[in-house]
């Protein structure tokens, strides 16, 4: 065993590149994107998506702006055949979206693959194989012309599966799989092997895609690599140039930037960076970036807490609260001079004006959050705690975002009283707000309710005193009570998420229900709190709390 262990490893070596151009050049538009959370993300998963949430994932991709998504490995599982097919004979793949599929170098495995995306107005048939010296030596024993034979013949039986499919537009992307490992002559050879065989041109569009598929050098040599290649692919002006990064050192966000300057023109990535190992590129946080150097991402992002919720119920992984943008608390200041610098970039803030609010690297409403949790929200800041005490006295744990929006109504109370507050008063304070609000114009006084079956799964019966003391009562259908009791409401409410708790115990013991809701022109979202003995009953009152905190009362 080596005393250091550096010593069993060796620096990727430097591509000599003199005249290097990338170091000086400036981002000027967003790339091509392509979204791989269907297929790359999801083979990631500890439980791989079921069809329902591909499917939720896949329209979610599409009202997003995606143009390319792969939508999976059909000729690997047949659940992925399956959802391919139904995208196309369902016509649910908008004109200008196309999506992709990826397959190994098999014939079976290609023959199955266009069986599977035939009659589509426009594909990508991905093909892949390893290319690099530790593949071709251990796990293959191939030599590099065997490996160019290989490409050819396959691309070559491609290439007369799909003349026999004139209905749809072919586009071959090939990836020499390990590139950032491989010597750059021999990714070279493979590539411009893949081009001449495709014989691409204007009518026969191609991608040659360059994966990190594991980071084995720092950023600026990944750029030196992908220039090097911009420079010497044959037929350049017929290709797109793409990079596929992954994040083993970290660094996947810079290789994708870097790789943009040096000539790449479309980039491969999950929304959140979820993906083998340490995951891939995180499309958001690129994309995002680029937003804050003014250039337009061509995606949109205006929900950025709904598209979220949506990605952690598909993947079943949650977003790191500091995950960057995107996480709970990213736009929380806990420093007393973090939140003083925030406040008079506030002040200071004319509209319409360059964003130069500090700390602050992006506008949150900008993303559609609410600049609510950003000052003076610390739950921990000379409050006793607030989630602690709610905790350890009421058996109550909140969601993060619900700690936040909590803590701020907290610390308005805390100000106005200039006293410390008791955690009976904290208690009273959380369930005044969210288990018994009154807002005016829009009360909800709940009476009963009843389930029944329906053919979409749940019915329910709602009775309620309006404003005007008037009984209302209205039936809704839903996938289950909550769904249903939004369908009786008749509002243009979202639900975004549910938690249930259990609070008390032995024969005390009753069910919490939180629900977190938006709703159109609405700022951010809302919570609403329920409890009784019944877990229906709570969410039934949750949902009631909710639409009634943001100023609606069904009528």
């Amino acid at each position: 065993m080596l005393a250091i262990p550096s010593q069993k490893y060796r620096a990727f070596p430097v591509v000599h590149l003199p005249d290097r151009q990338w170091p000086s050049r400036t981002l000027a538009q967003a790339p091509i994107w392509l979204s791989t959370d269907l297929r790359d993300g999801n083979q990631a998963l500890f439980e791989p998506m079921n069809r329902e949430r591909k499917l939720r994932l896949f329209h979610q991709l599409v009202g997003m702006g995606f143009k390319e998504i792969e939508v999976g490995f059909p000729s690997a599982s047949q659940t992925d055949y399956d959802i391919v097919r139904h995208l196309i004979d369902a016509q649910l793949i908008p004109a200008d979206v196309t999506p992709m599929v990826i397959t190994q170098l098999r014939e079976d495995l290609i023959t199955t693959t266009v069986h599977s995306v035939a009659g589509a107005r426009r594909v990508i048939v991905h093909l892949y194989n390893a290319i690099a010296p530790a593949f071709r030596e251990i796990v293959f024993g191939m030599d590099v012309p065997q490996i160019i034979a290989m490409v050819e013949h396959h691309i070559h039986l491609l290439k007369r599966l799909t003349q026999a499919h004139p209905e749809t537009e072919w586009v071959l992307q090939y990836s020499p799989e390990t590139f950032c490992m491989a010597e750059l002559e021999v990714s070279l050879q493979v590539c411009n092997a893949a081009i001449a065989a495709w014989d691409a041109g204007p009518q026969r569009p191609m991608i040659i895609n360059l994966p990190t598929t594991v980071e084995v050098s720092t950023p600026n040599v990944f750029a030196d690599q992908i220039e090097w290649m911009d420079r010497h692919l044959a037929r350049r002006e017929h290709i797109v140039l793409s990079v596929h990064p992954h994040n083993d050192r970290g660094t996947g966000v810079a290789c994708a930037e870097q790789a943009l300057l040096a000539g790449a023109q479309r980039v491969e990535g999950c929304l959140f960076g979820n993906g083998e190992r340490s995951g891939n590129l995180d499309v958001v946080t690129l994309a995002l970036n680029l937003y804050t150097q003014g250039i337009a991402p061509g995606l949109d992002f205006s929900d950025i807490s709904g598209i979220a919720r949506i990605a952690e119920e598909c993947t079943a992984l949650p977003i790191h609260p500091r995950h960057p943008y995107v996480g709970d608390l990213v736009f929380t200041a806990f420093s007393g001079s973090h939140q003083d610098a925030i406040a008079k970039g506030f002040a200071a803030q004319k509209p319409d004006a360059l964003w130069r609010v500090p700390y602050l690297p992006i506008d949150p409403n900008d993303l559609g959050r609410t600049y609510d949790s950003i000052v003076r929200v610390n739950s921990q800041s000379g409050k006793g705690g607030i989630a602690y005490l709610l905790q350890r006295d009421h058996g109550m744990v909140l969601p993060r975002r619900m700690q936040i929006e909590f803590s701020a109504i907290v610390q308005a109370m805390a100000d106005g009283s200039e006293a410390e507050l008791s955690s009976q008063q904290i208690w009273d304070l959380f369930q005044a707000t969210y288990m018994r609000p009154h807002q005016k114009g829009a009360s909800m006084h709940y009476l009963g309710h009843r389930l029944f079956d329906d053919a979409q799964g749940q019915g329910i019966e709602l009775q309620w005193l309006d404003a005007q003391g008037q009984p209302q009562t209205r039936i809704g259908t839903g996938n289950g009570p909550i769904a249903a009791t939004v369908a009786a409401l008749n509002l243009p409410v979202r639900i975004d998420s549910y938690e249930e708790r259990s609070v008390g115990g032995g024969a005390e013991v009753s069910a919490v229900a939180i629900v977190e809701a938006s709703f159109p022109g609405v700022p951010g979202s809302r919570f609403g709190a329920g409890k009784d003995a019944n877990i229906v009953k709570a969410s039934v009152l949750a949902v009631l709390n909710a639409a009634m905190r943001c100023g609606h009362g069904a009528g």
